[in-house]
């Protein structure tokens, strides 16, 4: 089971905050499971789609598409923030 959390845009065009994927086989990458979760349908696509748009952190640790992920792990997707 992978622990899956939206931030900020991501949860509010999903609707949804967070979840637990458990399809088998689990994703090994955080951007198997991004395509995984964009194989779902059109607004999971149009929102994840775009790997660069989307930032990710790993069990609390900025990651990238390439990082792996295994069982157990909290993923989180959030959009990319601008200060100023």
């Amino acid at each position: 089971m992978i622990k899956i959390l939206y931030f900020a845009s991501l949860r509010e065009r999903l609707g949804l905050a967070s979840e637990e994927y458990r399809e088998a086989p689990l994703p090994g990458t955080a951007g198997e499971l991004l395509a995984a979760l964009c194989a779902r349908g059109a607004i999971w696509s149009e929102t994840l789609g775009d790997a660069a748009a989307v930032k990710i952190a790993i069990n609390q640790q900025m990651a990238s598409i390439e990082t792996p992920i295994g069982d157990g792990d909290e993923v989180a997707f959030f959009p990319p923030v601008t200060g100023g």
